[in-house]
């Protein structure tokens, strides 16, 4: 019984000292990468905008490189202001999701709302400007999310570079190479 009392003390302790710890963590958790394209601001804009080309090179569109099995439906029209799509798991899965663009400005570039049973909500930003020569685009994307007090989401933020930044740069890429090719 005594070795039983000393485990639940020894875990409410190491509880609070987790949860103590992670209060030390940011509760907004932010991912951004920039680049340029060599590519007119409007070409960049129009790929970027338009939520129909997104699988071929943002890596968290549900069916980037050719998954399977996912269900996807745009609005009509798939581009600008308002556009959104859904997508859910035709096998196996209850996972779906949301993307609404909530701002867009050709000169400027588009704001995001992404939701997603398995996360927490998710705001993106691809700011586009002309580079300072005049002949491509700077981009910026920033994705950020509001993780709370909760440790293991504070974690998870902490950690969101690591995990994810990879994949970030990947999409960027795979986006300039569309560009510069059009």
């Amino acid at each position: 019984m005594r070795i039983i009392k000393m485990l639940l003390a020894a875990l409410v302790i190491l509880s609070t000292l987790v949860f103590l710890l992670s209060l030390m963590f940011p509760s907004i958790a932010r991912l951004e990468r920039s680049g340029s394209i060599n590519a007119p601001l409007a070409e960049v804009y129009a790929e970027v905008s338009n939520l129909e080309t997104w699988p071929s090179w943002n890596p968290w569109d549900p069916t980037y490189n050719g998954r399977g099995n996912i269900l996807q439906q745009y609005s009509k029209p798939p581009d600008g202001l308002g556009a959104w799509y859904t997508w859910s798991n035709t096998v196996g899965s209850t996972a779906s999701g949301r993307v609404e663009i909530v701002a867009a400005d050709p000169l400027k570039g588009i704001t995001y709302n992404m939701t997603h049973p398995a996360m927490k909500p998710v705001t993106g930003l691809i700011e586009l400007k002309p580079t300072t020569d005049g002949k491509g685009t700077a981009i910026l994307w920033r994705l950020e999310t509001n993780v709370g007090l909760t440790p293991w989401w504070k974690l998870r933020g902490f950690l969101m570079d690591r995990m994810f930044g990879s994949s970030m740069e990947e999409g960027l890429n795979k986006l300039r190479n569309i560009c510069e090719k059009n």
